[in-house]
């Protein structure tokens, strides 16, 4: 996995939220102060412990010095620090290897996963007995709908055959038990797509719809590119649809040469009349070509994935590993009240 040591210990009870950061300075101290009220009514309604692990993500601005900065009322804070921006998915297994507590709770650091429905997930893993709440948009009507056709797409092409499959419009907002977190954390692979993976590990998961928050300050990072850069690698991280649709599509052009031919056969015998050869050469050429060309791109992705693999290389490396606990917090505001007094 990671360059980092694991954690000494784990307790099965209580609740690890894992926020990935990257830029995220102007949202951090207004979340934060949400998830310490959330961590308050777990505490009394459910008795239930929490913990915060930040994973600062390559930030460029004072998101680290600022998460470092925040303090530990009430629950323990832990700020990892990778030494650059790995990305999305090397975050969220950072947060997942350094968690101490049991159940596992994924959230944004930009403020659009709000913390208030934290309370309602971690009733159906305590209440309800699910191992998986994830949480999915209730709609995109806002959304361009050109943006709407691809996410459809994306998710037929995705789950096309597949015995798992991944929810629509499913997010990286979601609550794992204990032992969803540990079925998690023994999938080796490094080409990692995290909402296809809580999904195959399976146990009882159930969906809640929810409405994203505006995002508070600056505006995302995903571009239309970086977005179409991401389904395909989520596609040929998780999937071999793929691989099958160029298969497929070699099936169908080969199929249509055959009855082509047969037309230009049947023609020649019945008239007399040869086909011009020139277009339909070009154009067979062409089109031959094109197809050959991207069958050749997408087995040049899948070999790139199995080169990732071979290396083994570590998915992130740890810079700088911070932690807060509530108790010395509260022991050491006790002794200045002590003190004072």
């Amino acid at each position: 996995m990671g360059a980092s040591a694991r954690p000494r210990g784990r307790s099965e009870a209580g609740l690890s939220i894992v926020v990935p950061l990257f830029n995220e300075a102007a949202n951090l101290a207004g979340l934060h102060a949400r998830i310490a009220e959330v961590a308050r009514k777990l505490k009394a309604t459910h008795a239930l412990a929490t913990e915060v692990v930040y994973v600062d993500d390559g930030s460029h601005d004072a998101t680290l010095a600022q998460a470092q900065a925040l303090p530990a009322h009430g629950f323990d804070v832990q700020v990892v620090s990778l030494s650059r921006n790995f990305g999305k998915e090397a975050a969220l297994l950072a947060g997942l290897d350094h968690v101490r507590l049991g159940a596992v709770l994924f959230m944004d650091g930009d403020g659009q996963h709000p913390p208030d429905l934290v309370e309602k997930l971690v009733g159906h893993w305590l209440d309800d007995g699910y191992d998986v709440v994830y949480t999915a948009k209730a709609h995109r009507e806002s959304e361009p709908w050109l943006r709407r056709l691809g996410v459809k797409l994306f998710y037929a092409l995705i789950n096309w055959g597949a015995r798992q499959k991944i929810p629509e419009d499913a997010g990286d907002f979601r609550l794992l038990s204990p032992r969803a977190a540990a079925a998690l954390r023994q999938l080796p692979e490094r080409n990692r797509f995290f909402k296809g993976l809580a999904s195959w590990i399976g146990f009882r998961q159930i969906r809640v719809d929810y409405e994203p928050a505006p995002r508070a300050h600056g505006v995302t990072t995903f571009s239309p590119g970086r977005l179409v850069g991401l389904s395909i690698e989520g596609l040929t991280s998780f999937s071999v649809a793929p691989l099958r649709f160029a298969s497929l599509l070699g099936v169908a052009l080969a199929t249509i040469a055959f009855l082509f031919g047969l037309s230009i056969l049947w023609e020649t015998w019945t008239t007399g009349k040869s086909v011009p050869g020139y277009p339909s050469l070009v154009v067979g050429l062409m089109t031959i070509g094109g197809v050959q060309l991207i069958m050749i791109g997408i087995v040049g992705e899948y070999i790139g994935k199995i080169l990732s693999e071979l290396k083994a290389r570590p998915i992130y490396f740890v810079a700088e590993h911070t932690e807060k606990r509530a108790d010395a917090e509260t022991a050491a505001s006790a002794s200045e009240r002590t003190a004072a007094e």
